[in-house]
């Protein structure tokens, strides 16, 4: 009959510090021991995430869509600056200020003037024959034009100084409308254009009982510019106005005003009486006659024909007179519309 073994346990001594000795008669000890470590918990966690996105990746792909939009949308709140307390008052301030800043506008005249002023011209009356002549490089001669002694201002500007006086080109081909006590003052007419073109003109045409002359130059500049005729239909007193001239030689010059009035009379000693003028207190003196009125637009709406004094000066004293373009244009076969 055979025989079971015998374990002897050993009562050897352990050497100090040394660990316990497992018990070789723990079988489930020698089974775990034998078995390799698994994978740790991260590790695990890693793959099972991998594992979700493979099987998963249109839903991973919105749920990260998702996520980066919230991220922005909480950095934009984090971000944005406060929203300010807006007050009518200090709407107000802000719109004055915007206003003070902004380049000034140019004025109503001015534009007008600008308008207008390339068919302005100057027309110079002298004596071909009279004493100490200027050469004028084209053959003719012409005295030289001084300002008057502001001391005498009360004498006739015509009488006391070579004629001066303006007119405004209405017409491509040079037709000058003006005064006709301007264009008979003397025995020659010399126009100086805008462009300081210079050039004798002859008198082409006229109406007495209106004051008007038609004159036309001999040479016209390369780059003539016909103003823009207007209609006196519309004008209401109170309107804006410009009149542009030569006042005392000097000019171009421009002043502003309004009309003052319509359809008023001018009664003239020795000559016949101007009817359907029009009223106006922009400043005139001699050498504004025949110089045109312009509106608010740079139209010419009239030519300057008169100035009133009651005290017999021919100086501006507020009041002056113009014929409507109409009634001008129409002496020089020309409508204004």
């Amino acid at each position: 009959m055979s025989r079971r073994p015998r374990y002897i346990r050993s009562n050897r001594p352990r050497a100090a510090g040394a660990p316990d000795a497992p018990d070789t008669r723990d079988l489930d000890y020698l089974a775990a021991a034998s078995q390799p470590e698994g994978p740790s918990l991260f590790a695990r966690a890693k793959q099972a995430a991998s594992d979700y996105t493979t099987r998963n990746k249109g839903k991973v792909a919105v749920l990260a869509s998702v996520l980066i939009a919230l991220a922005l949308f909480a950095s934009y709140e984090l971000l944005r600056p406060l929203p300010q307390n807006l007050t009518q008052s200090r709407l107000n301030e802000a719109v004055e200020y915007a206003l003070e800043q902004r380049p000034r506008p140019p004025s109503v005249a001015s534009l007008a003037y600008a308008a207008v002023i390339p068919s302005v011209v100057r027309v110079n009356g002298y004596d071909p024959e009279a004493e100490n002549p200027t050469p004028d490089g084209g053959g003719n001669t012409a005295p030289q034009v001084e300002l008057p002694d502001t001391g005498h201002l009360e004498e006739d500007f015509h009488e006391q100084y070579t004629a001066v006086g303006t007119g405004v080109v209405i017409d491509t081909e040079g037709t000058i409308l003006t005064n006709l006590h301007v264009a008979q003052a003397a025995e020659r007419l010399r126009v100086v254009f805008a462009d300081g073109t210079e050039s004798e003109a002859d008198i082409v045409g006229g109406r007495p009982d209106l004051d008007l002359a038609i004159i036309r130059p001999r040479i016209l500049p390369d780059d003539l510019q016909p103003a823009t005729l207007g209609s006196s239909a519309g004008l209401r007193p109170g309107d804006d106005v410009v009149a542009i001239g030569f006042p005392f030689g000097i000019g171009p010059s421009a002043s502003a005003g309004v009309i003052s009035g319509l359809l008023r009379v001018l009664e003239r000693e020795g000559d016949a009486t101007i009817r359907n003028l029009i009223q106006f207190d922009a400043a005139t003196n001699p050498g504004n006659s025949g110089g045109p009125l312009i509106n608010a637009d740079g139209e010419v709406v009239g030519i300057v024909t008169a100035i009133l004094n009651p005290s017999g000066l021919s100086t501006f004293a507020g009041i002056a007179f113009a014929t409507p373009i109409e009634t001008a244009a129409g002496a020089a076969g020309e409508s204004p519309l």
